[in-house]
Formats: structure tokens, C-alpha cells, sequence
């Protein structure tokens, strides 16, 4: 017996952790389990529908410990398939969401959407009522943005946000900074001779969103410590670390998105670019 909730959950942003809390909320008054049934493949990337350029706020591995942090029980992640996607709405509740997993509640986001009928809140919520099963949907999550308007949360603006270097925009829909995950690599080692070593990363989920180009003020993680840093974003990544000298090739390295500082430009000469990135760090230690 559970109270179920499906979708892809992007990012897990502020509007996801609505609905988890709805979740499990419902499913601790109940005595019974919380789950979260979601899917290996976006819909999009399976269905082709933009799938070269379309890019995720997450990775499996992020996802499933942001769900579970929130109070999540089980975490079941079904493979998105094109047989998969034929099935109607009433087809994957009955079958699978309640023949499965023992739904006896659906917790729904207010835009969610299911089923080759493609049937919204309200549809999904009729079909639960012919089911015997309860249905509670969550409304928007909204956030006031730095011009004093209002933004209803979606993991699209969230993507458009990063597209367009807005990391703090993204940062405040999200409920935390956004990141990427990586191995370091080498490079042309053009910032050591500057004396702005950087680490290279080479992404560990290539379809893993990098924000747009420029260049940014981040916290890093690697060799288990947390440091300050800038990141350029270009064709590569990389990034130099405060106070840090250490060999970290091959390692594992995360960059989180604090603030961007500046779109990419084009130098003259090296010593323009190598006085342009002392005026960086210095940027970057105004903010710390």
C-alpha cells in the first residue's frame, strides 16, 4: 500500500518538493509507503522531440538523493520506451502505478500530464475517482524574481534561466545552487602559464545542462573538501581554484554556480587576458 507520485522531476526544483511533501505528508497519515515512479530517459530524448539539444538539470544519481532527502521511501525509476509511451493514462495507473506499486493515492503536480491521451490534473483525477483511488493535486510554486515580479517555477525556465547565465534566477527556483559533476582532464595549460591554473572537466553525464558562456564565481568540491573558485565556460570548463595547488588529475570535481561575472570576450594579447582575470579574482573575493 502507497501514496504514488509520477513524473520526471527535473532538477527537483521548489514545485517538485511541493508535491513530495504532499507525498509523504499523505503517506505518513495513512501508514503507508511514499514512492516516487519515475523514468531513466526524459520523454523528450526518447520521443526525439528537440533530443540534440535538449539538456537535464539532473542526473539519475542527483535525482534519486534529492527525492530521497526530502522524505522519499522508494525511488522506482521505470525505463521511458516508445511502447511504453502508447499506454493511456487509465492504462499506467491501473497497470502499473496501482498494480505494481499498490497506489492507493496519486499525489499530482498542477501541470502534470499522462499518458498517450496526454490527460492533465483534472482528467487524471476523474479517472482515479472511477479507480477507487484518492487524488490530490499540488498548486504552482511561484518565486519573486530581483525585478519584483512573480515566476511560476517549471524545470523549463529553470533551463532557460541556465541558457541564459541567470544561475541565481535558477538558484532561486530551484532551492539550491546548481551544479555540475565531472572527471579533471588536461589542458592547454595556457592558465598555469598565466598563473591562473585551471582544472579541465570532461562532464560525467554529457547530457548534464552547462550553464551558458562566461564566466562565473563558483564553490568547488574535490579530494572531499569544498574551496572558492571562477569558472570559465567555453567550448571547456574550467575552472581556478583559490589556494589550491594540489595534482588533482583524474579526480572527480564538482562546480556549483554562485554568480556569473562577465560574458566571454576576445583579448588582444596575453597580457590583457592575464590582467582581465586578476580583475576576476578579485571580483570573486569582493563576494566572499
Amino acid at each position: 500500500m502507497a501514496v504514488v507520485s509520477t513524473g520526471f522531476f527535473d532538477g527537483v526544483h521548489l514545485g517538485h518538493r511541493q508535491v513530495i511533501a504532499a507525498l509523504v505528508s499523505s503517506a505518513r497519515s495513512r501508514g503507508e509507503e511514499a514512492i516516487v515512479v519515475t523514468f531513466r530517459h526524459h520523454p523528450r530524448t526518447v520521443l526525439q522531440q528537440d533530443a540534440r539539444i535538449f539538456r537535464l538539470l539532473s542526473t539519475n544519481d542527483e535525482k534519486v538523493a534529492l527525492l530521497r532527502s526530502l522524505g522519499v521511501d522508494r525511488v522506482e525509476m521505470l525505463d521511458f520506451t516508445r511502447e511504453f509511451a502508447a499506454m493511456t493514462a487509465g492504462e499506467y495507473i491501473r497497470d502499473t502505478l496501482v498494480g505494481l506499486y499498490g497506489a492507493t493515492a496519486l499525489v499530482l503536480g498542477y501541470d502534470n500530464r499522462m499518458g498517450s491521451d496526454n490527460l492533465g490534473a483534472e482528467g487524471v483525477s476523474g479517472l482515479c475517482a472511477s479507480m477507487g483511488l484518492d487524488c490530490i493535486t499540488v498548486p504552482p510554486s511561484r518565486v519573486v524574481t530581483a525585478e519584483g515580479g512573480e515566476i511560476t517555477v517549471s524545470s523549463t525556465k529553470i533551463r532557460d534561466a541556465l541558457s541564459r547565465g541567470q544561475v541565481e534566477l535558477a538558484e532561486s527556483m530551484l532551492g539550491y545552487r546548481y551544479s555540475i559533476s565531472g572527471v579533471v582532464v588536461g589542458g592547454k595549460q595556457l592558465g598555469r602559464k598565466l598563473g591562473f591554473p585551471t582544472a579541465n572537466m570532461q562532464l560525467r553525464d554529457p547530457l548534464k545542462l552547462v550553464p551558458a558562456r562566461g564566466v562565473y564565481f563558483t564553490g568547488v568540491e574535490t579530494l572531499g573538501r569544498h574551496f572558492l573558485g571562477m569558472t570559465n565556460v567555453a567550448d571547456v570548463v574550467e575552472t581556478n581554484i583559490f589556494d589550491f595547488s594540489e595534482d588533482i588529475y583524474g579526480l572527480d570535481i564538482r562546480v556549483e554556480f554562485k554568480k556569473r561575472l562577465r560574458e566571454m570576450r576576445r583579448f588582444d594579447n596575453l597580457d590583457d587576458l592575464k590582467s582581465q582575470l586578476s580583475d576576476d579574482r578579485e571580483a570573486c573575493r569582493a563576494l566572499f
